[in-house]
């Protein structure tokens, strides 16, 4: 294999593992927690309902986003406050996501991997991108 080849199965790694820890914690949201039990957790964390609805969505579109290869960057980029909130919202439990209601070292994680995708982009098998919506996105967010 090449060096090229191998960046680009190495992004494709990367973008699918972000892809489907978030397509998880949305169905997580979604199915094990519920919208009223998500709401309700976001509540409790002084954050308004829509923030709770917005997380939800993003989780979902996101990861299906991610997995597929469309707009790689760009969803990275966009899931970035998402992912950061998580890192403030388990920042009080310790480092060790182990620990009791979960720590901040895994969602650290992941908004690690998330500017991986948007500085690499979308890598292999990336559908990359839809004729609908590819003229409203920047040039730069397109991989």
């Amino acid at each position: 294999m090449t060096q090229h080849t191998e960046l680009n199965y190495g992004a494709f790694i990367t973008r699918v593992s972000l892809g489907v820890v978030l397509l998880a914690h949305g169905f997580l949201k979604l199915f094990v927690f519920t919208i009223p039990g998500t709401v309700g957790y976001f509540d409790s964390l002084g954050l308004p309902a829509i923030t709770a609805y917005l997380t939800i969505f993003g989780e979902l579109a996101g990861g299906t986003a991610l997995i597929l290869g469309l707009y790689s960057r760009l969803v990275a980029v966009l899931s970035l406050p998402i992912l950061i909130g998580s890192v403030w919202a388990h920042a009080a439990n310790g480092w060790l996501f182990s620990a009791p209601n979960g720590g901040w070292e895994f969602p650290l994680l992941l908004v690690a991997l998330a500017v991986a995708v948007a500085v690499q982009g979308g890598g292999a098998f990336a559908l990359r991108k839809l004729p609908v919506v590819d003229g409203f996105v920047p040039q730069g967010l397109k991989a």
